[in-house]
């Protein structure tokens, strides 16, 4: 129980980074939109062990070829439109929104390594229900306490917060690219 509680810990680290970022960036961000965003994540970190562990060892070398790929562009993709959109110009231009479309590739980007954890313990034994519902709890906690700090954090620094929480994802996607290519992946 000790080794799955880690393991939850270190996937849910980027769901933390990415809430604190949407919660520096998004106007009015509250307690309701931490639940929402980490229900999201919550949910997805819950599904993708679950998909990981029934696809098993036949996708194995695929998932784990790609994932940091994925997770990079998504991200990359995310926080390059809020720089972009904060540096153009005015607050009613930014996307400071937490529409189905951004939770969605939020929790997807954050999610991935999940899903290679997933295909993993399909060789261990492990109760994977057990392990994949401690995983999507943690993941939910750290997105919903991320958003919290993430909005004291916006306070703080009004005017730079978006273009501060898109440089956050930006560097998250290429923290998980480059441990993934350093490792060999």
């Amino acid at each position: 129980m000790i080794s799955i509680l880690l393991i939850a810990l270190s996937l849910a680290m980027d769901a933390f980074a990415v809430s604190v970022s949407t919660g520096i960036a998004v106007p009015g961000f509250g307690p309701r939109q931490a639940a929402r965003i980490g229900l999201w994540c919550g949910a997805f970190q819950f599904l993708m062990p679950l998909t990981g562990w029934f696809l098993g060892s036949s996708v194995r070398t695929y998932i784990e070829a790609v994932d940091h790929w994925i997770a990079f562009g998504l991200l990359a993709l995310i926080g390059g439109n809020m720089i972009r959109q904060a540096l153009s110009g005015g607050e009613e231009e930014a996307v400071t929104d937490l529409s189905v479309r951004r939770l969605f590739l939020l929790a997807l980007a954050t999610s991935i390594d999940a899903l290679a954890v997933g295909v993993s313990m399909a060789f261990m034994e492990v109760n994977i229900l057990l392990s994949s519902a401690v995983i999507g709890v943690v993941a939910f906690l750290l997105a919903m306490v991320g958003g919290l700090l993430g909005r004291r954090l916006g306070q703080l620094f009004q005017k730079r917060a978006t273009l501060l929480g898109g440089a956050v994802l930006v560097c998250i996607g290429l923290k998980i690219l480059i441990e993934h290519l350093s490792a060999g992946g």
